[in-house]
């Protein structure tokens, strides 16, 4: 089988990084086509093997894009094409029907209730997606709560297939060597207690709320991994509450390897003692099961991947408010400080998420996409 996946974006972000980790565990031919921004993602695709084609897409109504995409599907042969992020699964559906592809896979990443992406949902955005999403075989939500909400637009049950976001936990088993290395390289000191958060940083994020936390707590660092629009703001922040030294924002940082200017996010994660996630809306939580991975204790307001399992499959994660205040925040982190840094085995929600399951999982919407369609069902269609 041919596949070929079609992503928005391959910056740094946790769609891209995903879609990474899932093509060194699929057992099938793939190539990569991003629509825009060919970053650091697209790199270690490139190391990983994985052709990477660059559309060149000028923005979200650069309508040339759609016969350049369906040319360059039609090309490559493709047994099945898989969309990944709001404006590829858009153009990916329509390109894919122009090119005679007969499946058509999508994964919906980030979808909140009042948001996708990070940016606010509206009538138009919705109505599009669910034209275009029609044209496809199969939508993939990455949590029961997206699919949830996917059900809710109008998507028919029968066409969505949860196929949770994985992790490989053992790249997060706990190194206390690197943990030491870590902290001196971002000239931490080696006994403070360093709370972290990974994420874009966007207003969605609340990182406001933990900047302001971690500056009432005298001795606390922050490290914080990610970039985006909120990263001046953030800083001065940091600065307007007297505590710019001691919180890093350190943007954005490989998933899966070091740099030469700053850690992965498993060497980050060794370096904390707790981890917050201050997100009210999240479609699946993929930083929180790394940190759970990693034996750290976690904070979080909203985490489909932790709220849709049994209750004491994450024993070490603790829902907090989401109110914008930090006070309770603030409090929570301050006991966390008086019981000492502990470190945990991962919880069994950790190999509920193991990325070999999911590939499993996404094998078996590939084959139903690709099963012949019964004569009855092509009679109705």
């Amino acid at each position: 089988m041919r596949a070929l996946h079609i992503i928005t974006g391959l910056g740094v972000g946790g769609a891209e990084q995903q879609l990474r980790l899932l093509l060194r565990h699929l057992p099938v031919t793939c190539d990569v086509v991003t629509l825009t921004n060919p970053g650091a993602v697209a790199d270690g695709l490139g190391e990983d093997g994985v052709d990477v084609m660059h559309l060149g897409m000028r923005g979200n109504r650069d309508l040339a894009a759609l016969p350049k995409l369906a040319r360059l599907i039609r090309r490559g042969k493709y047994d099945l094409v898989h969309t990944h992020l709001y404006r590829a699964c858009v153009y990916g559906r329509i390109a894919a029907r122009l090119a005679g592809v007969r499946a058509t896979v999508a994964t919906e990443h980030s979808l909140g209730q009042a948001e996708i992406e990070g940016r606010p949902l509206t009538r138009g955005t919705r109505a599009l997606y669910l034209a275009t999403e029609r044209l496809g075989s199969a939508t993939v939500a990455v949590s029961t709560t997206v699919a949830a909400r996917l059900r809710d637009w109008g998507v028919p049950a029968s066409r969505l297939h949860v196929v949770p976001n994985g992790i490989d936990a053992r790249r997060f088993r706990f190194d206390n060597r690197e943990r030491l290395v870590t902290r001196a390289q971002l000239g931490v000191p080696a006994d403070a207690f360093v709370v972290g958060g990974v994420g874009r940083l966007v207003p969605g994020k609340r990182f406001d709320v933990l900047v302001r936390a971690v500056a009432a707590l005298p001795g606390a660092w922050l490290l914080l991994a990610g970039d985006g629009p909120e990263r001046d703001t953030l800083r001065a922040l940091a600065v307007r509450c007297g505590a710019a030294d001691r919180i890093r924002l350190l943007g954005e940082c490989d998933a899966t390897r070091s740099g030469t200017d700053r850690p992965g996010i498993p060497a980050l994660l060794w370096a904390m003692d707790s981890f917050v996630s201050t997100s009210r809306e999240e479609a699946f939580g993929l930083a929180v099961v790394e940190a759970l991975a990693a034996g750290l204790p976690v904070l979080h307001c909203t985490c489909p991947a932790i709220d849709d399992l049994p209750a004491g499959q994450s024993p070490r994660a603790r829902r907090i408010g989401d109110r914008d205040e930090p006070e309770e925040l603030t409090a929570t982190l301050r006991q966390q400080i008086a019981a000492g840094a502990q470190r945990h085995p991962p919880p069994p929600a950790v190999g509920h998420y193991d990325i070999a399951r999911s590939s499993e999982r996404l094998m078996d919407v590939y084959a139903r996409a690709l099963a012949p369609t019964p004569p009855s069902k092509r009679a109705h269609s």
